[in-house]
C-alpha cells in the first residue's frame, strides 16, 4: 500500500505541476530516483503520465476559454489575448517543445487549447517535450552523464 501511495503521490504532484499552481515535480522524481527502490522507468513513466495529464487539463481549459473571456473576473484582456495568440500562431504547434521550460510551459499548453489545435498532435508533442526532461532529470539524478 505505501508503494501505491508513493507513486500516487508522484501522479499528483506532476499533475499539479504541469497547471498553474506553484508545484515542482523534478525535486520529488530525483528525491525518488535516489532513495527508493522504485525502476527508474516506472517512476519516470508515473511523472510523465501525470504531467501530461495536467497538461490536456490547460489544453481542456484553453479550448472553453470563449466562453469566459468577457467575464469581469477573466485574467486576460482581449488585447492581452490577441497578443497571445499571434505569437502562438508565429511558432504554431512547434512551441509545444517548450511545454517543459518552467513559467512558459503552462501558459503555452492553455494557448493550444485556445488556438483549437488538434488533441492528438498536442499529446504527441507534449510528450516528447514531458518525457525528454524526465529522462534529463534521472540523468542528473543517477550521474549517467
Amino acid at each position: 500500500m505505501e508503494d501505491f501511495l508513493i507513486l500516487a503521490g508522484l501522479f499528483a504532484n506532476a499533475l499539479a505541476a504541469a497547471t498553474i499552481l506553484p508545484v515542482q515535480s523534478e525535486a520529488l522524481l530525483a528525491g525518488l530516483l535516489l532513495k527508493s527502490e522504485f525502476a527508474p522507468w516506472l517512476l519516470i513513466a508515473v511523472a510523465s503520465v501525470g504531467n501530461i495529464l495536467g497538461s490536456c487539463i490547460n489544453w481542456g481549459l484553453g479550448r472553453s476559454i470563449e466562453r469566459f473571456r468577457h467575464k469581469k473576473w477573466f485574467p486576460a484582456s482581449d488585447k492581452a489575448l490577441a497578443a497571445a495568440q499571434a505569437r502562438y500562431a508565429r511558432g504554431g504547434k512547434w512551441w509545444l517543445l517548450l511545454s517543459w521550460v518552467p513559467l512558459i510551459g503552462d501558459p503555452l499548453t492553455v494557448m493550444a487549447g485556445v488556438m483549437q489545435e488538434r488533441l492528438l498532435t498536442f499529446v504527441l508533442l507534449v510528450s516528447v517535450a514531458k518525457i525528454g526532461r524526465y529522462l534529463a532529470v534521472t540523468a542528473f539524478a543517477l550521474n549517467i552523464f
